[in-house]
């Protein structure tokens, strides 16, 4: 980073740490400084990217699920942000490791910003079918191995037998059934997401078959026959529009969340990042955000989210990570949660 642009920050901070006696003004300071590193390291690594990639073959180092394709454009497209202050566009795939690894930073950022943002799930279509043979992919059997190394990388459990036990043709159809869920409810659209992925990476379900669909749609509260009904109708179209729409913005790897305000102004936050990362974007769009707080003991977590990892529970608690397994672990053999567990770690579930 050019050193001019690290005195010009130290000035900011000095003059306004008698203006605000407070830690707010630094920790910005410090968040922008994060936030432009991680852009010219990006840009860094456009140069050195190769489209012979495949994309089930995420970048764990960039946190990326990455599609051939070009660098990512996001000024062409207008976003309304309506009465919120930032709309988020959240481009993502129901079988992204990488989305499946930036879970506990957006349930934080949901909880203390979220009444200043709406964010707008869209479908990147990660895999279309096995047609890619690049990155030394070209068989599901060949993902098995890499989404084991990818769940160390990220601390969340994964199981990548699913690739050789039922092994997933397409990423379209758990796409397409999100699209539908969306025509029923936005909030049980994203619960029944986070069941879908569950039962992909915990529990090595093939969910492109309807019966686990079905079963996440159920589960989420939504009507199973309306989505039957919108899956085969009218979700297919918005699956394509949201295509189109990452097409035209450039996006090629997921996670990618972009941040708007009315005023045009946005940030981009390109694959699995810190926190960190998805908080100063909210701040520059939005100075005046306040960090809400919530309740963090267990009860009152697992009340906003059945369902968390260790990892996700240490982000949300404050907690450290060993001692939140420990924690979780207590809690379950006093039977207050139920637990699932897989060669690559645990998932804890709020009694039902």
């Amino acid at each position: 980073m050019a050193p001019k642009f690290i005195a010009q920050l130290c000035t900011k901070i000095y003059k306004s740490r008698n203006e605000l006696n407070d830690m707010k003004v630094i920790l910005f300071a410090l968040l922008t400084l994060l936030m432009s590193a991680n852009t010219s390291c990006r840009s860094q690594n456009k140069t050195a990217m190769t489209h012979e990639h495949h994309p089930l073959l995420c970048n764990p180092e960039k946190g990326l699920c990455e599609m051939p394709g070009t660098a990512a454009d996001t000024t062409a497209v207008p976003v309304h942000t309506g009465q919120q202050k930032v709309t988020i566009l959240y481009f993502t795939d129901p079988i992204c490791s990488s989305c499946w690894g930036i879970e506990p930073q957006l349930r934080k950022l949901k909880l203390e910003y979220g009444s200043d943002f709406t964010i707008e799930y869209r479908m990147g279509g990660l895999l279309p079918d096995w047609s890619y043979n690049s990155g030394g992919i070209s068989k599901p059997s060949d993902v098995a191995h890499h989404w084991d190394e990818v769940s160390g990388y990220y601390d969340m459990p994964i199981d990548g037998d699913v690739w050789l036990e039922d092994p997933l043709p397409s990423s379209y159809p758990p796409s397409i059934a999100f699209k539908a869920a969306q025509l029923q409810s936005t909030d049980k659209a994203i619960r029944m997401m986070r069941i879908l992925r569950e039962m992909v990476f915990l529990q090595k379900k093939n969910i492109t078959r309807w019966e686990f669909i079905a079963e996440a749609a159920q589960k989420a509260g939504l009507d199973a026959t309306q989505l039957k009904a919108d899956y085969e109708g009218k979700a297919i179209a918005l699956f394509q529009e949201d295509l189109q729409l990452a097409r035209k913005m450039g996006v090629r790897g997921f996670p990618t969340m972009i941040f708007r305000n009315d005023a045009g102004q946005q940030e981009t936050v390109y694959g699995s990042k810190p926190y960190a990362f998805y908080e100063v974007a909210m701040l520059q769009l939005y100075p005046e955000a306040k960090k809400k707080t919530y309740a963090k003991d267990w009860s009152a977590l697992f009340a906003m989210f059945p369902s968390m990892t260790a990892r996700e529970f240490s982000e949300l608690s404050g907690n450290g990570r060993k001692e939140s397994e420990a924690l979780l672990n207590e809690l379950h053999s006093k039977g207050l949660l139920d637990k699932w567990t897989t060669k690559n770690g645990a998932i804890w579930y709020a009694k039902q």
